[in-house]
């Protein structure tokens, strides 16, 4: 099984996709930004644009993630936001061809929430710090929140009001999974939800 975890940036996917996965006893967190990433270094900088507009990209994350599967004795965890329907329909597509049985979510929230939650990360402040008053992530609210509303992108998670154990436990109960250990007391999950959130700060420039 693959369980793919979309939404806007500040939509919670990184936090509950580590979350689901320390949950869930033999599961992996495959992140398809890590394709993207190698892909620009391999590229001058003049070239470093939106890495899911490249072909190569979206084959490559079809492959590996086939291959992730096959190769793992447990659910993989994608979180990425993937809003053009085009580039969706191709990968789940192909993810389907491969025999891949993918199960999609999709984490909304209103664009205040969208807003306030990244104004909590340390992208942010980093990026205020050398002189942009908004992060790539933050122009992106709008694009990402009509998009994923549409049917195209079911089923819907609403993160408003909701803890990101709450979200996970959702996720959990519709795929079946079961969630081998507890939640963290509030000490020791604010201490691992800066740990993950630290570990997966964006590029600030915002070239993807």
């Amino acid at each position: 099984m693959l369980i793919w975890i979309n939404g806007a940036f500040g939509a919670g996917k990184t936090q509950t996709a580590f979350e689901l996965n320390r949950r869930v006893s033999r599961s992996h967190v495959a992140d398809p930004e890590l394709i993207g990433f190698a892909i620009h270094k391999m590229l001058p900088a003049s070239a470093r644009r939106d890495f899911q507009d490249r072909p190569q990209w979206r084959s490559a994350v079809v492959a590996t993630l086939a291959d992730a599967v096959a190769a793992h004795d447990g659910p993989v965890i994608v979180p990425m936001t993937l809003v053009n329907p085009d580039y969706f329909d191709e990968i789940m597509v192909g993810l389907s061809a491969e025999g891949v049985d993918v199960r999609h979510f999709s984490l909304v929230a209103s664009p205040d929430t969208l807003q306030r939650r990244l104004r909590t990360r340390a992208g942010y402040w980093l990026g205020r710090a050398v002189g942009s008053d908004e992060t790539w992530a933050m122009q992106q609210i709008g694009r990402c929140v009509t998009a994923l509303a549409t049917e195209r992108f079911t089923e819907h998670v609403d993160t408003d009001d909701r803890a990101v154990d709450d979200v996970v436990e959702h996720i959990a109960a519709r795929t079946d999974l079961h969630l081998a250990h507890d939640r963290l007391d509030p000490v020791r999950y604010q201490l691992r939800r800066a740990a993950v959130g630290i570990r997966h700060i964006r590029n600030l420039s915002g070239d993807r």
